[in-house]
């Protein structure tokens, strides 16, 4: 049996203040295993919402074949749920157990089913994605959300739609939060899924696992055969041809305007010439007058030849420009961070963390830091931590969530917040260096895409003053588009202060640098295996 096809025809959307998102769409994901990618805004979570009825098109149909399960990004569970009633298991574990103390009836049989080994199956699938249960336990099904962390909430989520036995698959951001470990499961069992999946991530090694990139961009989605490195090749070469492109129709509009003041210069000199002549009245006027013609015709060819040339050529050149994407790079220079080897910048000994270990960290000079471990291990609580502790150098953090914001400000009032002394000039000098130019500074913070949320909270952090020479990151990656990850990456490399950096995201941690990895587990810190 083929794997099913999700298919959306004439798909038009606009938000109730009448701005378009989907014009017309038509698109086909899968078969396979379909990554779906695009920068911030261009309407991929909208997509989903629309392809799982959420939200309802002005015009058009989406077509899912079969049944579908959704992860979503914002789960919204209770702390007060069992694991039973996300996995939607608990009117099926009652009648179980009713009919096996022999007090069922009729009505506990329909609820059953053909779902007889049901509780076995969903520890057994807990198991396999690295859930601390233990297969043939059923037990762990009565736990509390509360219990668990943010990581292994996400997996609770996605075993709760396998459990379903969907035949298409609908992951929103499926790796975020998750450690390493957890991500491996994750690949193993999503790729082993047999029918039809579609992904919107950031997880370049998630999306390198992919059979297909969709990108959706400018209200279009364009279908790339292969995996996200397969695609980036791809457009790498088509942009190189763009550039290419964009030179020779410089090059061009240039000729074209030259000939063109060449062809007026002439022009004006015959004009002269037969001025002078009637003037002077030296020729015939039967003479002068075809002169005046041809003066007259040449005028008109030099419009509708040269001129349209180069109008030609500028078109050409608008044409080239449109196919370069905006690949514009935060650019840090910030001298005021750098610090020195063997500078000490944090000393922190014999701190106890809730989860247990005791934790000793020295860091000295730029070091790039690493911190890796286990869901709920406590890596967010040892920055906290090492805030408390009070580092030698001026620092700053960059929580999960971006809330450094006063939300009603501008981008421009947040910065100045942080940097009092600084002139307004050199703040918005600065400020453009992280792409907010012009009147994209005075945006209000609550209005920012989540792309912009970054930038804006990295020039929040790195133009404050003092300059801080140590940031603490909290899973900087999480929830941003591949444009934003590599402004983030671009704006850490040129950063020259100290990093510790809590990622699961090798391909980050390489493109930053990082000198040192630290692994937390419940015997404390060691140097990751990577490392040892």
């Amino acid at each position: 049996m083929s794997m099913p096809v999700i298919s959306v025809s004439d798909l038009t959307f606009a938000w109730p203040d009448g701005t378009p998102v989907f014009d017309g769409l038509d698109a086909q994901f899968g078969p396979g295993h379909v990554g779906l990618v695009g920068a911030n805004g261009a309407g991929k979570s909208t997509l989903f919402r629309l392809l799982t009825g959420q939200l309802r098109a002005q015009r058009g149909s989406v077509t899912i074949p079969g049944r579908f399960g959704y992860l979503r990004q914002d789960l919204g569970l209770a702390a007060g749920q069992r694991v039973d009633a996300v996995l939607g298991l608990s009117d099926i574990r009652k009648a179980l157990h009713r009919i096996e103390s022999g007090t069922g009836d009729d009505t506990d049989f329909e609820t059953v089913g053909t779902a007889w080994g049901i509780e076995e199956r969903a520890v057994a699938l807990l198991g396999r994605l690295g859930l601390p249960y233990v297969a043939g336990d059923v037990a762990h099904l009565d736990r509390r959300l509360d219990t668990l962390s943010g990581g292994e909430t996400v997996l609770l989520g996605l075993v709760a739609e396998l459990l379903r036995e969907p035949d298409v698959l609908l992951l929103d951001e499926p790796t975020n939060n998750l450690d390493g470990v957890a991500r491996e499961r994750l690949y193993e069992v999503v790729g082993q899924f047999p029918g039809t999946v579609l992904t919107v991530s950031h997880d370049r090694e998630l999306l390198d696992r992919v059979t297909t990139i969709a990108e959706l961009r400018h209200g279009e989605v364009r279908i790339f055969g292969g995996n996200f490195t397969d695609y980036e090749r791809i457009i790498d070469a088509e942009q190189e041809a763009a550039r290419a492109a964009i030179r020779e129709a410089r090059s061009d509009v240039r000729k074209q305007s030259r000939e063109l003041v060449e062809a007026r210069i002439k022009l004006d000199r015959r004009q002269r010439y037969g001025q002078k002549m009637w003037d002077q009245k030296r020729e015939p006027k039967i003479v002068m007058g075809e002169r005046k013609r041809q003066a007259q015709v040449s005028a008109g060819k030099l419009r509708n030849n040269h001129i349209g040339k180069v109008e030609e050529a500028k078109d050409h050149l608008t044409d080239m420009q449109d196919r370069l994407r905006d690949d514009r790079e935060i650019r840090v220079d910030l001298p005021g961070t750098r610090l020195y080897p063997g500078q000490d910048v944090l000393d922190l000994t014999e701190a106890r963390l809730p989860c247990g270990p005791t934790v000793t960290l020295k860091i000295t000079g730029p070091e790039r830091i690493a911190l890796t471990g286990r869901n709920g291990i406590g890596k967010t609580t040892l920055l906290h931590r090492i805030q408390e502790e009070g580092p030698a150098v001026p620092w700053r953090m960059l929580p999960q969530r971006l809330d450094v914001f006063d939300e009603s400000k501008t981008v421009f009032e947040n910065v100045a917040a942080t940097a009092p002394h600084a002139a307004p000039e050199r703040i918005r000098a600065q400020l453009a260096r992280f792409l907010f130019r012009g009147a994209d500074a005075d945006v209000a913070a609550g209005a920012l895409s989540g792309g912009e949320r970054l930038r804006a909270a990295l020039a929040m952090l790195l133009l404050a003053d003092p300059a801080p020479k140590l940031l603490l990151l909290d899973e900087p990656t999480n929830n941003l588009d591949l444009p934003s990850l590599a402004h983030l990456t671009e704006a850490l490399a040129s950063f020259q202060g100290a990093l510790v950096v809590v990622s699961h995201d090798p391909r980050f941690l390489a493109g930053i640098g990082v000198t040192r990895r630290l692994e937390l587990t419940r015997d404390g810190l060691a140097a990751s295996p990577s490392e040892q």
